[in-house]
């Protein structure tokens, strides 16, 4: 009887153990994460439509608001070299994006209002081809049509990686380049991976770690 003690003492020991090592390991992962997400703030502009609510309708208006943006602002935006000058670009741009979401909206049979602006929002974990962006606040585009009551879609304006096509499965030279310029060599290092397993399992730490931070 005293050996099955000591033996469940031992078992239970170990098991504390093991738990406590993981929690060391995933904080750590926390804050090296939050950090990451912080500074990014203020080097990345993401894009964030929202549709005027969840009906197969306005989520396909949704998208097609997306599709003529995008398109707008590529040609635009593909020169820009910092987020200074992107952020410029964009609310130079606030009227003209406006009228097209507007003409797009009522081409399709709908009279639904626009609110365009830059400002913080937050955006789950998120694969762009080779690249994975933790959870976090973001600077972001943010479209809202009409209530703005339906699902989101979102990508990253600058670097321009709304213009990557995700198929291909890594980002071309000239985005890569200044995705480098934009963050520090760390920060580079965190989101940024060569291959498919490496991608996997960045994503999925991500997501552990947004799944840990919306417990607490």
């Amino acid at each position: 009887m005293r050996k099955i003690k000591f033996r469940l003492s031992m078992l239970v020991l170990s098991l504390v153990g093991i738990i406590l090592m993981m929690t060391i390991t995933v904080n750590s992962e926390v804050n090296k994460i939050d950090q990451a997400s912080e500074s990014y703030k203020e080097k990345l502009i993401r894009f964030h439509v929202i549709a005027n609510s969840d009906t197969d309708e306005d989520q396909e208006l949704k998208l097609k608001v997306r599709d003529g943006i995008i398109k707008y602002l590529e040609p635009k935006l593909a020169k820009s070299s910092s987020i200074k000058e992107s952020e410029s670009i964009i609310k130079n741009e606030y009227k003209n994006l406006e009228k097209i979401s507007k003409d797009i909206i009522l081409k399709n049979g709908y009279n639904y209002d626009v609110q365009i602006g830059i400002q913080y929002s937050k955006f789950p974990t998120k694969q762009y081809s080779s690249i994975v962006l933790p959870a976090g606040e973001y600077k972001a585009l943010k479209v809202v049509i009409g209530e703005g009551k339906g699902k989101n879609w979102w990508c990253v304006m600058f670097p321009p990686l709304c213009f990557v096509d995700k198929e291909n499965g890594v980002i071309d030279k000239s985005t890569d380049e200044k995705l480098k310029k934009a963050l520090t060599e760390d920060e580079y290092n965190l989101i940024v991976q060569k291959d498919d397993k490496k991608v996997s399992r960045v994503e999925i730490k991500f997501k552990i770690v947004e799944m840990i931070e919306d417990i607490f």
